[in-house]
């Protein structure tokens, strides 16, 4: 472990010196921090050798998820995704739930070892799409930017959807196998997300409140004005954690009171908040390289491998031709936003969170599948999204407004989302 951090700090470096020359082709941050992540890990070089439910493990990954659930909680901007809601809420409102059914069905089918429950924890484990796995996706400048924001917006948002989920159905989970009593259960569930919702209030309203009240009394300097969403993503999440709820829903509803009570007054305040949840992520991809994804890909079976495909294809394709029906999109339009739901950060933090909640009688199982189809996301989203991004924008820019569907042709109100300021305008 001695050499996990200048490592780690090494591999930062390397990467931004070459990191505009790789923008924009099939080689992406997360390939090149799994990779290596794999190389440096206990199955090779062993200098980053970390359990993986060691403290350093744990405070990273919910570091990084709860960094970025507010800050991407905090860009809601209801007024102006009130007029393109289309996509996002066909995505998130009809696709996201078939999708936790479809990877429900299929889990029960090829891992028939597990519950009924574990198969429906799976499922909302890889439920949550990752838009980072595809830059090229969401940046393009000659790609429809409905269709573009459409999944950037579900990106951003469903996560904050899936966490509850994830907790309710983990606690039902542990009551099935009998490591936690069906009072008890309910009772976690219900301090998990009241008090989390509580604590995401209350640090919300306070954070909104420094910003709106200093900033129009020219109180705050213009560096800390940057400050204030990180100290109050950190108080969301330590203040629910200090009365039993869950930090991650904290996060995310604290985003949300956050950006709806400043609304835009005091200037732009999320930079720093979206560049440390960016390099947050990258370390997080390569500890998840280090000590998920070797031991994964030594236990992975058949029926392992035959899920994750299944995950990132049909359970994902399926659902989002079915919330795309009536709207008159074309079928590589279907099809171009079907296949960009990556599984990223979200379903490598649940997935350290089921080995540190441990119990589950077919945890092994779980943690496996979701490690390999994390992993295979990562390989196949990033190689791919460059290439079918600029393929979907030449079909596109093939064919004349006025012979497309208005969700794939008409202007649009751009929402940025998930991207530092000085590159949402490329």
């Amino acid at each position: 472990m001695a050499w996990a951090l200048p490592t780690i700090a090494v591999s930062l470096l390397a990467y931004a010196a070459v990191s505009r020359r790789l923008d924009g082709t099939p080689i992406t941050s997360a390939i090149v921090f799994t990779a290596i992540g794999l190389a440096v890990g206990s199955d090779a070089l062993g200098l980053v050798d970390p359990n993986v439910s060691s403290e350093p493990v744990k405070v990273l990954a919910e570091a990084t998820l709860a960094v970025v659930l507010f800050g991407d909680a905090s860009r809601i901007d209801l007024r102006a995704l009130r007029e393109e809601v289309s996509i996002p809420a066909r995505l998130l409102g009809i696709g996201l739930p078939l999708t936790i059914v479809a990877g429900f069905g299929v889990g029960l089918v090829l891992l028939g070892s597990l519950t009924w429950a574990e198969a429906l924890l799976l499922a909302i484990v890889l439920a949550p799409t990752d838009a980072a796995l595809g830059q090229a996706v969401v940046t393009l400048p000659s790609l429809p930017l409905r269709v573009r924001q459409g999944l950037n917006v579900e990106s951003g948002l469903n996560d904050g959807i899936c966490v509850p989920l994830f907790f309710i159905v983990l606690a039902i989970a542990q009551a099935e196998s009998g490591d936690l009593g069906d009072t008890a259960a309910v009772r976690l569930v219900v301090e998990e997300i009241g008090y989390g919702a509580l604590g995401g209030v209350l640090a919300g309203a306070a954070g909104a409140a420094v910003v709106v009240l200093g900033g129009n009394r020219a109180w705050i300097d213009e560096a800390w004005l940057q400050v204030v969403p990180i100290a109050t993503a950190v108080l969301a999440y330590a203040l629910a954690d200090a009365l039993g709820g869950s930090g991650f829903i904290a996060a995310f509803v604290g985003g949300a009171v956050f950006g709806g009570l400043r609304r835009r007054r005091g200037g732009e305040v999320g930079y720093l908040v979206e560049e440390l949840g960016g390099l947050l992520n990258a370390v997080t991809f390569m500890v998840f390289g280090a000590i998920l994804l070797g031991p994964a890909i030594g236990a992975a079976t058949v029926a392992v491998v035959l899920y994750a495909v299944l995950s990132l294809t049909l359970v994902r394709l399926v659902p989002v031709g079915i919330a795309m029906l009536g709207t008159g999109a074309r079928r590589p339009t279907v099809g171009f936003l079907g296949w960009f739901g990556p599984r990223g950060l979200a379903s490598i933090v649940f997935t350290v969170i089921l080995v540190e909640e441990g119990g589950l009688p077919h945890e092994g199982v779980l943690v496996t599948t979701a490690v390999v189809t994390v992993g295979l996301s990562v390989l196949a989203h990033g190689a791919t999204a460059a290439t079918r991004a600029r393929r979907y924008a030449a079909w596109y820019g093939s064919h004349p407004a006025h012979e497309l569907p208005p969700l794939e042709s008409r202007e649009t109100t751009h929402v940025r989302w998930r991207r530092p300021a000085s590159q949402a305008s490329r």
